[in-house]
């Protein structure tokens, strides 16, 4: 199955306080990665007002720590974020076939 993590209502001055955290948080992500949890994410752009990050598994669980254990949620910068069940059908690595 499929989770997406959304990141909401980021701080004004995101694009600049993210610079001093930016080392520890794709570390975070690169570890979720090499578990077989992310398999894509990044920021939105123009305006850099959110990010999205894509995880497998059988549960939310693994986006859901990311979360909660993520540099810029600790520190402040992501005011909110949610996970959410994407029910994927279509592409190679959908996890439905209709």
């Amino acid at each position: 199955m499929h989770y997406l993590l959304f990141y909401r209502d980021l701080v004004p001055d995101y694009v600049t306080r993210r610079e001093t955290l930016r080392g520890m948080h794709l570390a975070h992500a690169q570890a979720a990665t090499e578990r077989g949890e992310l398999v894509l994410g990044g920021a939105l752009a123009d305006p850099a007002d959110g990010a999205v990050l894509l995880f497998q598994g059988d549960s939310p669980a693994a986006a859901e720590t990311f979360a909660r254990t993520d540099p810029y949620v600790l520190n402040g910068l992501i005011g909110r974020w949610e996970v959410r069940r994407w029910h994927t059908v279509a592409g190679a690595a959908a996890a439905h076939t209709p």
